[in-house]
C-alpha cells in the first residue's frame, strides 16, 4: 500500500519518534509503514489519519497491482 506518511510528517517537521509518540506505536512501526514494508491495521490507520487531521484515503492509497486479483471485481 502506497502512503504519504513521510511527506506529511516532514511537512510538520516531526521525527519518526514524534509521530510514533502521537500514535502510541514504536518508531520502528512508523518506519516500516513509511517504507511500505508494513500496512497498518485499520485502527492504526484511523489514528494516523486523526493525528494529521485527514481522511485515511488522503494518506493511504492501494497499490493497483494488489487489487487486480480482487474477486469482488474492484
Amino acid at each position: 500500500m502506497k502512503n504519504r506518511l513521510r511527506e506529511l510528517r516532514a511537512a510538520r517537521r516531526w521525527s519518526q519518534a514524534d509521530l510514533a509518540d502521537r500514535c502510541q506505536v514504536s518508531r520502528q512501526a512508523i518506519n516500516a509503514i513509511e517504507t511500505e514494508r508494513y500496512d497498518p491495521s485499520l485502527p492504526l490507520a484511523f489514528t494516523i489519519a486523526d493525528v494529521f487531521g485527514l481522511a485515511i484515503e488522503e494518506i493511504f492509497h492501494p497499490d493497483r497491482a494488489e487489487t487486480t486479483g480482487n474477486p469482488a471485481g474492484h
